[in-house]
């Protein structure tokens, strides 16, 4: 592998700005300081640029196997590259559902082969695998995801005895989507009979309310505390549930976790009238209240990282009536962007993103050597130009549906360069895919 230079860089990292060369050698940050001498295979000259540890991803739904008329780990991973993010962790909920070692396996072979990002993949829990989650590797992956609510296939978790053996017994962190699926189909049954088959999409977080949010989320913090189970809760989508997590110890002694999604800090209800079924996702995006509640959680670090929840449909699909139309928005091209439109706002800090974006993902999964911008560790890097507006196209949309809620929206800003595992994999709009990313491991 070639070495790189990266000169005068505006770093950000472990809450703070400075100007610094980065020295990348085998992979991994060989050097970091002002006027670095070292000669390099290529010199990049990144003055004016800021440099930031690659993002890491917590939540994505790839789609492989099974339903890759939608998207494919290669697929969705370039698109990730080209939005900053160098490294994923994807959901169990494919085709078919990632819940036994093999299944789960197959996924990693296939990245291996694809994914140009790193690479993490959640073990699925149903009610009847338990042998099976107890298996899984802490070492070799990243967690175990139960829904408990609505979900895909087999993979809702109801069973309340189930639910305390993995709770009581695993060895990974568990990840949870919370909703109480008995409110939704009340609520649902409501919305059927006043409206039929035609309810307004603007009714989903009516349907998908707080009170299902909140009662799931209290149900997985309660057994969490009961078992000492390491907890994480994706998706926080009300104000609410925030007053579930504490902010008054140190991320690596929290037991539980919780997870704000870029989609929920930048739509709310309103936006269902522009967007329509485009921004239907599940837990619904709700009133603006939620919104600014949920960034000052953030800001008050009861809420600990920000992910995605990536989750690409065709457009053929997203046009279907709110009932049939199915929940996901492809997110993970541009959150990065996203956030740094939060930055020019001077409503999130530079350094305030990074933390949320990838020093928390690495502590909260304990990822190995990535995270940071430290030395000996993977070079996992992003050059950023704040000052350079993008403005997102079919032309530049990376994922397969080939659709985004953004398409035609200025950023101020563009993500110029991203070095997977020390490996320059995109530069100023274009790929170089002679190199797979890394499968992540993590210290337990």
């Amino acid at each position: 592998m070639k070495s790189t230079l990266i000169k005068n860089a505006q770093l950000v990292n472990e809450g703070s700005t400075t100007i610094s060369d980065v020295l990348i050698k085998d992979g991994r940050i060989a050097q970091i300081g002002q006027n670095i001498t070292a000669e390099a295979d290529e010199i990049i000259d990144a003055t004016g640029l800021h440099l930031l540890p690659g993002i890491i991803d917590d939540q994505v739904h790839f789609r492989e196997p099974g339903l890759t008329h939608k998207a494919t780990i290669g697929s969705e991973a370039r698109a990730a590259v080209a939005g900053g993010v160098t490294s994923f962790m994807e959901m169990p909920n494919t085709v078919p559902n990632a819940v036994t070692q093999e299944l789960l396996e197959d996924k990693y072979n296939i990245a291996a082969e694809t994914s140009l990002a790193n690479y993490s993949f959640f073990m699925g829990a149903t009610n009847d695998n338990l042998s099976e989650v107890l298996l899984t590797n802490p070492n070799t992956v990243c967690g175990i995801k139960i829904f408990m609510g609505s979900s895909t296939g087999n993979m809702l978790v109801d069973n309340v005895e189930t639910l305390e053996q993995i709770f009581s017994k695993a060895k990974l962190p568990i990840a949870v989507h919370c909703e109480d699926e008995q409110i939704i189909r009340d609520n649902m049954a409501l919305y059927e009979e006043k409206y039929g088959d035609d309810i307004p999409v603007k009714c989903h977080p009516e349907i998908r309310n707080e009170a299902a949010c909140f009662k799931s989320s209290f149900m997985a913090v309660k057994l969490a505390e009961k078992h000492n189970t390491r907890l994480h809760i994706l998706h926080i989508s009300t104000e609410e549930e925030l007053k579930l997590f504490r902010n008054d110890i140190p991320l690596e002694q929290k037991r539980i976790t919780a997870e704000l999604c870029v989609h929920h800090m930048w739509f709310d209800k309103e936006d269902y009238d522009e967007f329509g079924t485009q921004i239907k996702c599940n837990p619904a995006i709700k009133e603006a209240r939620h919104k600014k509640a949920l960034l000052q959680g953030l800001l008050d670090d009861k809420l600990d990282i920000i992910a995605t929840d990536h989750a690409p449909h065709t457009w053929e699909e997203k046009q279907g009536t709110y009932k049939k139309a199915p929940s996901g928005v492809p997110l993970v091209q541009h959150s990065l962007q996203m956030m740094l439109e939060f930055v020019r706002e001077g409503k999130l800090t530079l350094e305030k993103v990074v933390e949320k974006m990838c020093h928390a993902p690495a502590i909260l999964f304990n990822v190995r050597e990535r995270g940071y911008i430290r030395e000996g560790y993977w070079a996992d890097l992003v050059l950023a130009d704040l000052n350079k507006p993008y403005t997102v196209s079919k032309d530049n949309i990376h994922y397969q549906c080939n659709w985004s809620p953004f398409e035609n929206h200025t950023f101020q800003s563009t993500i110029t360069h991203t070095f997977v595992s020390g490996h320059l994999a995109f530069a100023n709009g274009a790929f170089d895919e002679s190199r797979r990313g890394e499968r992540l491991l993590f210290d337990r």
